[in-house]
């Protein structure tokens, strides 16, 4: 087949533009090839995975598998290619591992022997053949047949090195799976993970639900928003930042356990928790409450562990035992054990903005700061980094919690729960408000606070207040971070390590 005037003329760009040896010198290969016939041909077809020969023929030796006589179409990655002569052996990587194979000038033919030789390390190869042991006792493929699937133009990372630029990791991911068995493993788990928290929330009886990603208003967290305009329609129209207050209107409807594993967007900074996309899973129950959310929190966290064959993890270099009952601490205790003045004293709004500006560096309080407020301040400087072991925390402040129910002894404080894990919130949890009279005050406050110049608080969203005003019966609902619980399922330090493509600045090419 001759080359296509496309193809032409990119070949004439590329020239225009001098290249690196390496790569000069793999475009000239590619050029013979076009010359012969298709460069990128799409009719090789696999019968046999790495796994399949490993399963098949790993415990196998040299009679059994003459006996067995196993012959395996197969393609991958070549990551190694060591020329002997008239033979040469080549390691090839699927998505599955490694195999090794076989080639002889003898079987091949001079031709296609002569072509095998110039294979560069990335190129993507199919072979066939007998699958046996070499005098190494290494299991392998006796090619009898090779065919060049695919041409890698650039040069892979060096053999011993990978990709240890963090950051080119993470732009390249591609090069850093091909190259780095490791970071395969970490995504491979996190498949699992997502596949697990299905399988739990369902096991429970609760229904996968799918909400929009495109709001009129944003609602269900306190965040900054992204925002992008529909032409159609000429509207301003927000990324969503929670799905909560959809879920909850399925529970106005009937639907009593729901659940979406869904993308929410941040318009926040990027660290090592902290992404502008990122996924959680968000599921509602009815007639629960705020310590059926903590058991059935713990207990699938637990049940992952199980599934997954962990028990304890080291994480960021604390180990953390799953076997053991999570923690429960109220977060104004856990603030009065490290300033016992302030016992008693959790509504007085002046005395907690004055240890506020003693204890937390660079404190810029908001000027529509309630009492609630700054206890959380102090909570998240003098608490939370030091919460290792998997710890509940409850009683947060109504202030702080817009859509959580007040606490029926103590109104000042809600019935919510977040999650901690050495140090990072985890999951966030409470019993539902479905008192709409409650709601409505509560989110005109927010709608005041976002005009008083708090870029993170909501609106009152009326369709929201007239579901409730149906009826919601009383409830629980849950959002745990998927991200960072598969940062802690896989000791990864940072939330970049868990994200296949994570949020970077452009590149300058």
């Amino acid at each position: 087949m001759t080359d296509q005037p496309q193809q032409r003329e990119a070949s004439k760009q590329r020239e225009a533009t001098p290249l690196p040896e390496q790569e000069a010198v793999r475009r000239d290969k590619l050029a013979r090839i076009r010359e012969q016939g298709e460069a990128f041909p799409n009719t090789w077809r696999v019968d046999a995975t790495t796994d399949d020969i490993l399963n098949r023929c790993g415990d196998l030796d040299d009679a059994g598998l003459e006996a067995t006589a196993m012959t395996v179409r197969v393609a991958g990655r070549v990551m190694a290619h060591r020329v002997m002569g008239k033979s040469s052996f080549v390691q090839i990587q699927d998505g599955h591992g490694r195999v090794q194979l076989f080639l002889n000038r003898e079987v091949l033919g001079e031709d296609i022997y002569a072509q095998s030789r110039k294979w560069d390390l990335g190129d993507i190869v199919g072979a066939e053949g007998l699958v046996f042991r070499t005098r190494t006792g290494e299991l392998s493929v006796r090619a009898a047949r090779v065919e060049m699937i695919c041409k890698c133009l650039r040069p892979m990372p060096e053999k011993w090195h990978g990709l240890s630029d963090k950051e080119t990791r993470y732009r390249q991911r591609y090069v850093d799976l091909m190259v780095t068995p490791e970071t395969r493993e970490v995504f491979r788990t996190r498949s699992k993970i997502m596949s697990l928290l299905r399988s739990r929330l369902e096991a429970r009886d609760f229904m996968e639900v799918e909400t929009p990603m495109l709001h009129t208003q944003p609602g269900g967290a306190a965040a900054r928003p992204f925002s992008t305009h529909h032409n159609a329609l000429d509207m301003e129209l927000f990324l969503r930042i929670a799905p909560e207050l959809f879920l909850k209107r399925l529970l106005v409807g009937g639907f009593e356990r729901v659940f979406e594993i869904n993308r929410n967007f941040r318009n926040e900074g990027v660290d090592a928790t902290h992404n502008p996309e990122f996924t959680m899973v968000e599921f509602y129950q009815a007639y629960a409450d705020v310590n059926d959310a903590m058991d059935t929190t713990e207990s699938m966290i637990r049940e992952i562990g199980e599934s997954l064959g962990v028990r304890e993890v080291e994480w960021d270099g604390v180990r953390i035992e799953l076997d053991k009952p999570f923690r429960r601490i109220r977060m104004d205790e856990a603030v009065f054990e490290k300033r016992p003045d302030l016992r008693g004293h959790a509504q007085d709004k002046a005395l907690l903005a004055t240890v506020g500006l003693q204890e937390i560096e660079d404190f810029k309080p908001l000027i529509t700061w309630k009492a609630g407020h700054y206890l959380a301040a102090l909570f998240e400087e003098l608490v939370e980094p030091e919460l290792m072991e998997p710890t509940f925390v409850t009683h947060y402040p109504v202030d702080i919690s817009p859509l959580a129910r007040r606490n029926a002894d103590e109104p000042f404080f809600t019935d919510r729960f977040e999650l901690m894990i050495a140090g990072k919130e985890i999951a966030n949890g409470f019993s539902e408000l479905n008192d709409p009279e409650d709601q409505r005050g509560r989110l005109v406050a927010q709608a005041q606070a976002k005009a008083a110049g708090d870029a993170e608080a909501t609106g009152v969203d009326e369709d929201f207040l007239r579901a409730l005003e149906f009826g919601m019966p009383p409830a629980a609902g849950v959002g745990i971070g998927v991200d960072r619980l598969v940062m802690m399922f896989t000791s990864q330090h940072s939330i970049r390590d868990v994200l296949l493509f994570p949020h970077m600045r452009p590149e300058q090419l």
